[in-house]
């Protein structure tokens, strides 16, 4: 995946994330919405931390074909 398909990627899961939160503002979200919006959140983790390590690795000209996305409990454990 190259960079302008991770940010396409990244815009489908935020509006999707968007979307969920506009149709369920008024009743908040069920059971299923929220575990929808944990993996939305992880999986959108997980681009931007791809999409930053390739914009890295091109920097210091290296492949950033070389890079893979992380598994969820790797991004989620970082600290901010």
């Amino acid at each position: 995946m190259d960079d302008a398909e991770l940010v396409k990627r990244i815009d489908e899961l935020v509006d999707e994330e968007h979307r969920l939160e506009r149709e369920h503002a008024a009743d908040g979200l069920s059971d299923g919405d929220k575990e929808r919006m944990a993996d939305l959140e992880v999986r959108l983790d997980q681009a931007w931390d791809l999409l930053r390590r390739r914009r890295a690795r091109r920097h210091a000209g290296l492949d950033p074909d070389a890079e893979a996305t992380r598994p969820g409990q790797v991004v989620e454990g970082y600290q901010q």
